[in-house]
């Protein structure tokens, strides 16, 4: 009896320290938890809690398409890329903004830029929404770790688990030309991207 209320007491008394800095006292069973939680809210804190600006880097990632594809982003400098992060498929404020992408693809291919539309779900929603929708332009599916590039970016939305509606233009060199972030519930439209294209496009003629 003597050696389990020793142990007991060690138990109650093991200090947590994190950077030189006690943080409290935990049994040891309950210390690795308490450790993971402080390294998860430290993983939070490394990213952007609003979307990257311009003239910053646009973070690499990689990721599986409809069509089982993987897309990775610095595969695609010397072009630019437009990022499409929307919240689900078969939702309607998506469906048509997707749409009038998919009606004005040539529009973007006149300034050989790239689109990409990301979100959380998997390869297997989007490959049955491509092509219900007949889609021509990769969906990425942002589903394992979820919503990791979305919070690269700084578009996601934690409280409901989706990627927020957002866009991003990508120079050739992979630096975020443009972004915007639209309410959830309203088409954004492809004015701006058109902009941002045209404005990459005289950058590079002066």
């Amino acid at each position: 009896m003597g050696e389990d209320y020793l142990h007991s007491k060690l138990d109650i008394q093991d200090k947590l320290e994190v950077g030189g800095r006690s943080v409290g006292f935990f049994r040891r069973k309950e210390k690795s938890n308490a450790l993971a939680e402080i390294n998860s809210e430290r993983i939070k804190d490394d990213y952007p809690r609003s979307p990257l600006q311009a003239g910053i880097s646009a973070p690499d990632f990689s990721l599986e398409s409809e069509s089982d594809k993987r897309v990775t982003l610095t595969d695609l400098r010397g072009q630019p890329v437009i990022l499409a992060f929307y919240p689900a498929d078969w939702s309607p404020v998506c469906g048509d903004q997707l749409a009038l992408y998919n009606e004005i693809l040539p529009m973007f291919e006149e300034y050989n830029a790239q689109l990409l539309g990301i979100s959380v779900d998997s390869h297997w929603s989007h490959r049955a929404y491509a092509q219900d929708r007949n889609l021509n332009f990769p969906l990425l599916s942002d589903f394992e770790p979820k919503g990791e590039v979305a919070r690269k970016f700084g578009v996601y939305d934690s409280q409901y688990g989706l990627s927020q509606r957002a866009l991003f233009v990508i120079d050739e060199e992979g630096k975020i030309h443009w972004s915007y972030l639209s309410p959830g519930g309203v088409n954004p439209g492809a004015d701006g991207i058109l902009s941002a294209l045209e404005s990459l496009q005289k950058r590079k003629g002066s």
